[in-house]
């Protein structure tokens, strides 16, 4: 048993010794990013598709032998661009969807972009702050469908969010295997 172990850790050390170093810098600083990326897709803090996408240009750079290629490099910028388009769309649609008015909707945008000033908690609360605010000021709506179009806009941010982890996934496979395989 003790033999087996050592030659089995002996076989490990020369495979990651027989690698150059700046391979495994440039996989691991790749490794990282992608990670942190796909945690930033769900965490508001973090801009996990963007972080992907560095992750995937990075890596093109620092390791010509194992680039992207260029289609694999627009389509992991169609996907960025739609990861935060759909994440961005979604909360008013789940808006639109229970019942809010236009000012519902663009109270939805305005109060988003005030929750940033607010961060963590100001990515959830601003939205739904800002749509319920407006429906009841602008919209001249009374509590019980304001309140309800705001149960759509959390709906929708939670769609929004889901869309953006799978749309996360699928750029973290498109580097992955455009570096790896083609």
């Amino acid at each position: 048993m003790i033999e087996w172990l050592t030659s089995s850790w002996d076989a490990f050390a020369q495979f990651f010794t027989s690698i150059p170093f700046e391979v495994m810098g440039v996989w691991t600083l790749t490794g990282c990013l992608l990670f942190v990326g796909l945690i930033g897709s769900v965490v508001p803090l973090l801009p996990g598709p963007f972080l992907i996408f560095i992750a995937g240009i990075l890596h093109t750079f620092l390791r010509p032998e194992s680039a992207m290629s260029w289609q694999g490099i627009v389509l992991l910028s169609i996907l960025l661009v739609l990861a935060y388009v759909v994440d961005m769309a979604a909360g008013a649609m789940g808006a639109r969807w229970f019942g809010a008015s236009r000012w519902g909707i663009a109270g939805v945008f305005v109060g988003g972009i005030v929750g940033l000033f607010f961060a963590p908690l100001g990515f959830i609360v601003g939205p739904l702050a800002g749509g319920l605010l407006f429906e009841l000021v602008f919209a001249k709506k009374r509590m019980a469908p304001a309140v309800k179009s705001t149960w759509g806009t959390l709906l929708g941010t939670g769609v929004g969010l889901i869309a953006r982890l799978g749309i996360s996934i699928a750029m973290i496979a498109t580097v992955l295997v455009d570096a790896l395989w083609w």
